[in-house]
């Protein structure tokens, strides 16, 4: 959706409005830099005219209290201009500031959904480059507008005074100007948008190859990736490349108006001096208010391609702030406390509203306090769908899923997501230390629960041995550690929040025998005492749940505990006995 320049405006004036005080001390200076520049035509339109009428009447002493006027007008601009350049740009940096702590929180209340189709390489641009333009945009957008409608109101006012007709002459061409320009500004708008896109596509494509590296490198796949990014790259420089020539058009158009402004002066200024209609001080003072208009003006036209940048960076920011928070607090939520863990799924249906896939359909199923339930199954049956609804990263598209009898979406987030504990096949450690990423699970965590939490974990024979023990660094998303290592340090932390409720994500599947073994041990210890859901793929790792569900495209095909379900012979029997053959076969 595209928003037009005043609708940019409103979503932007608030951020400006909280540094109002700030911006109205700017205005002001720029009022003071602004009469500087005003006054001297003045001066030197008194001098041309007494001088002309009478040389005698030029006194000495009136020349140096002139110069000492406007000596004391340019000290007194140097200190406009010195608050404006420092205080101003201050403002913009904390408008940037804040219009990026929005967004950054505003993408953590986003659903699954939306990182699901939206790039990070793109988010990524959003929030960082796109909101480097709004300082200065922030700062110079309300100064530069101010500047030029007070030259612009004031000189027309003083020259109209001198002489009416040539001052409409003049002033017949600024409104062409101001057409054009618009013009020129609307396809402006449209390639630096279009530069914004590709830059976070650019930044996508490097992120997903850098991530990717030792994949890269295991196929020899690196010209593949150059000749991608290469294409990309390419795009980029001539999007660039039609931006700068658009530029160059603007530019050669209002010097073109500049020329013309000065040619309408020379010609009908020059006309009236001979007709004697004006003074020559008074044709004086007209080129310098004619410059200080065409300077201004160029200010402004210097100033559109930032203004258009910082337009494009705003409306980029929105279509984040325009994203809806599809998961939030209703206005009865209320604190889960005292939490026992008994889950309920009441005719639970559930489609993600991207493709409209139906994952669950009329789910019914009960969880008791305490119990360790398992869930195998083909891929696409909804076994990760299911245990995405109890802490809301989806909400059920139909029926209700509770806790301890409330239905979770009467239940703040925060103290929901507080009561559960996730592990998950995929490891995701943060770039920082071993501390850092086991001290994640609960904030204030003292060193020694910390220690605590991985000694639980199984993790703290390993964390010992290394080179600089809980502070050694773990690489960007853990490189430095095998899968088993980063497993446990994930379970550390989930020691270490001591959830009431437990979600286990295929969290062995990834790992070798012996991996598995030590994982497997550790994560009998978390489960003990705490209502559990596990996904597994490895059938041997939920011999001991107190029951298993066995979900398909029917939703519970078959339920039991492990030796129930080898009785019945059915699905699940035929998943472990061909499980064992596999691993014979292997073996």
């Amino acid at each position: 959706m595209k928003h037009s320049n005043v609708q940019l405006f409103k979503r932007f004036y608030p951020y400006m409005a909280k540094y109002k005080g700030i911006l109205a001390a700017d205005l002001f200076c720029a009022g003071l830099t602004t009469l500087c520049d005003l006054v001297l035509p003045v001066i030197m339109r008194y001098i041309t005219n007494t001088a002309t009428d009478s040389a005698q009447m030029l006194a000495i002493s009136g020349i140096l209290k002139l110069a000492t006027l406007y000596f004391v007008l340019r000290i007194i601009d140097a200190a406009a201009n010195y608050y404006m350049a420092g205080a101003g740009h201050i403002m913009g940096t904390k408008i940037e500031t804040d219009m990026r702590r929005d967004a950054f929180e505003h993408l953590h209340k986003l659903s699954d959904n939306y990182f699901a189709n939206t790039k990070v390489g793109q988010i990524m641009g959003r929030i960082t480059n796109d909101l480097f333009d709004v300082t200065e945009f922030a700062h110079h957008c309300p100064e530069e507008f101010f500047i030029a409608g007070v030259k612009g109101l004031i000189s027309f006012i003083i020259l109209a005074l001198i002489n009416p007709w040539l001052t409409l002459i003049i002033f017949a061409c600024l409104p062409v100007m101001v057409v054009v320009c618009s013009r020129f500004n609307r396809q402006l708008r449209e390639v630096f948008r279009k530069q914004r896109v590709q830059i976070g596509e650019l930044n996508a494509q490097i992120e997903d190859s850098l991530l990717g590296v030792r994949v890269v490198k295991a196929f020899g796949a690196e010209e593949l990736e150059q000749e991608k990014f290469a294409e990309g790259n390419e795009k980029f420089l001539k999007i660039k490349t039609n931006g700068y020539r658009l530029m160059a058009a603007f530019s050669t158009t209002t010097r073109l108006f500049d020329g013309l402004m000065y040619l309408i002066v020379i010609l009908a200024g020059g006309i009236f001096v001979v007709k004697q209609y004006i003074n020559p001080g008074d044709l004086v003072a007209y080129i310098m208010y004619v410059t200080t208009l065409l300077a201004t003006v160029r200010r402004i036209i210097e100033f559109a391609e930032q203004f258009q940048r910082g337009m494009s960076g705003i409306e980029r920011f929105c279509e984040i702030m325009d994203a809806d928070a599809e998961i939030f607090d209703a206005p009865d939520a209320k604190s889960l406390e005292n939490v026992k863990g008994e889950i309920e799924f009441t005719d639970v249906s559930f489609e993600y509203p991207d493709d409209h896939n139906k994952v669950l359909k009329h789910l019914n199923l009960h969880i008791k306090p305490g119990e360790r339930l398992a869930l195998v199954g083909p891929s696409g049956g909804g076994k990760t769908t299911l245990c995405n609804l109890i802490p809301r990263f989806y909400d059920a598209t139909d029926g209700v899923v509770s806790i301890d009898g409330r239905d979770v979406r009467h239940i703040t987030v925060k103290s929901l997501r507080d009561a559960i504990g996730m592990v998950q096949q995929d490891v995701y450690l943060f770039s920082g230390t071993v501390y850092d990423n086991i001290a994640y699970g609960r904030s204030g965590a003292t060193k020694q629960e910390v220690i605590a939490a991985a000694k639980m974990a199984g993790a703290h024979e390993f964390i010992s041995t290394l080179a600089r023990g809980y502070e050694s660094y773990v690489g960007e998303r853990g490189v430095k550690l095998s899968g088993g290592q980063k497993q446990r340090i994930s379970i550390a932390r989930v020691f270490l929040k001591n959830p009431p409720i437990l979600i286990l994500d295929e969290a062995t599947s990834a790992l070798d025998n012996e991996s598995e073994y030590l994982v497997g041990k550790s994560l009998a210890k978390l489960t003990d005492g705490r209502t559990t859901v596990t996904i597994a793929h490895r059938l041997t790792t939920i011999q001991n749940a107190d029951r298993i569900l066995v979900l398909g495209g029917d939703g519970i095909e078959e339920e039991g505990s492990h030796e129930e379900l080898l009785a019945k012979n059915g699905k699940y029997a035929a998943l472990w006995n061909g499980a064992k053959r596999l691993d014979s076969q292997t073996f």
